[in-house]
């Protein structure tokens, strides 16, 4: 686990969290436009997202709001160059927005729904990687947060689709983190743990909603490995079970 900091600064820094309209992208994106940073929103809901910007705005904060859907992966490609024309940095990528799928057996499973869990949860992410990179290479400080889960290596029955996807992501993320190793790029996973979430009501349906962890309290993990001082790279960080700062 990293040390705990008191206080992140990220003025100056342009941060792109996808999955931002809600849940732990929201909380994310809220708390990186509190340290200064200019937050670009993106989800497939629009309203969703205006009251994400609407809550940062009136915290005094600045976004700016993309729609998209991830599974549009001809539209990903762009998404680099528009953001070089439109911002001309970028400093930040979270990498948050993903699907559960059905959870039931392997033999069970429906092949455009696998297909949809991979294209989101892995392939997605791929293409934001590759269309990113030249952004985040020339950042002087250039951070890639990927949320994965606890799913990708506890191999829990009827979770396939998305414990494969997360296995994936986990894999491919520490093949960039070691391909950029010599740059100022640092590249790191988070798993944030049984989080209220609308995915984790979906998984848990029978669970007491007061259980798992606010969505707040991942925060000070995303801060810290946001940070333009974070020495961590390749690493998978877990978010402790009760609030406190990583």
């Amino acid at each position: 686990m990293i040390e705990q900091s008191p206080t992140v600064d990220l003025s100056g820094r342009v941060a792109l969290v996808t999955g931002a309209s809600r849940g732990i992208g929201a909380a994310v994106a809220k708390a990186y436009a509190a340290a200064g940073a200019h937050v670009i929103l993106t989800a497939r809901t629009t309203g969703a997202l205006e009251e994400v910007d609407d809550a940062i705005r009136a915290a005094g904060g600045s976004a700016t709001i993309m729609p998209l859907n991830l599974l549009d992966l001809d539209k990903v490609d762009v998404m680099g160059p528009a953001l070089a024309e439109k911002f001309g940095r970028l400093d930040i990528f979270v990498g948050n927005a993903a699907m559960l799928g059905s959870l039931t057996p392997l033999g069970h499973v429906d092949a455009k729904e696998w297909q949809r869990v991979m294209d989101l949860n892995v392939n997605a992410n791929f293409r934001l990687l590759r269309t990113l990179d030249p952004l985040l290479r020339a950042s002087d400080a250039g951070r890639v947060i990927m949320v994965s889960s606890s799913a990708a290596q506890s191999a829990r029955a009827y979770w396939g689709a998305y414990a494969t996807s997360k296995a994936a992501l986990e894999a491919m993320t520490k093949v960039y983190a070691a391909e950029v190793a010599t740059t100022p790029l640092k590249v790191n996973i988070v798993d944030p743990g049984a989080t209220r979430t609308a995915m984790r009501a979906k998984a848990f349906p029978g669970e007491d909603p007061s259980h798992p962890k606010d969505p707040a309290e991942t925060v000070p993990l995303f801060l810290v490995l946001a940070s333009p001082a974070c020495s961590s790279h390749g690493q998978v960080h877990k978010v402790p079970l009760k609030a406190q700062a990583a």
